[in-house]
């Protein structure tokens, strides 16, 4: 139940539920998403099914990780990347195969200390993780080319579209009881909006834990 066979399984399914981009693909197959969970739930880590992972966290059902990476990629190429939750790391370790250099934030100290412990695991050198407060972002490592939230709020937070490079993309869940998958991309002249898919994400809160 963890080996690369069942993984590409759980690739084969995510090109079947209307994912395209093929280096979004070959990543999630490369990355052990088990490693990432409890070993109670290793057996269920390839179902497409979001998971506890603590503190009233989740690691993400793998079609939802597959479709907000392919949405900040946009068919280019990403330089550097920003991340806000990084829960237990298993998304920023999808993402270290898809950018230069990423960076992820997290509010719950004893979850960030959990995601460096499995991507170090992983031997991912590309990953810089830090405890901070998501709803400021990242300004000391400004501009990114993209921004993705694990957690949903009720509204945009201005520190990340200011963060944005031009063309950068914000990907995130946007509202309250209804959440849409929203891009917000960063133009000449201002910003575009896009609503997606209805998604449900455990909320994002204020402040950094612990």
């Amino acid at each position: 139940m963890t080996s690369q066979r069942t993984r590409l399984r759980m690739v084969e399914r995510l090109r079947t539920q209307g994912i395209k981009d093929e280096r979004v693909l070959a990543a999630l197959a490369e990355v052990e998403r088990h490693v990432f969970v409890d070993e109670a739930l290793a057996h269920r880590a390839y179902e497409d099914i979001s998971l506890p992972i603590g503190f009233g966290q989740t690691i993400s059902q793998p079609w939802v990780v597959a479709r907000m990476l392919e949405l900040a990629g946009a068919g280019g190429r990403l330089d550097t990347v920003l991340e806000i939750g990084t829960g237990c790391g298993y998304q920023a370790a999808v993402l270290a195969r898809l950018a230069r250099h990423v960076y992820s934030v997290e509010r719950i100290r004893e979850l960030l200390t959990r995601a460096r412990r499995n991507v170090h695991e992983l031997r991912i050198t590309n990953v810089r993780l830090k405890h901070a407060d998501g709803h400021l972002g990242l300004k000391e490592s400004a501009p990114f080319d993209a921004i993705i939230m694990a957690a949903a709020a009720t509204h945009v937070p201005d520190a990340l579209l200011e963060q944005l490079s031009p063309g950068g993309r914000l990907v995130m869940p946007l509202g309250n009881r209804e959440q849409y998958l929203t891009v917000i991309t960063r133009l000449a002249g201002g910003f575009d909006r896009q609503t997606l898919e209805q998604v449900r994400f455990v909320p994002m809160l204020p402040g950094a834990s612990g």
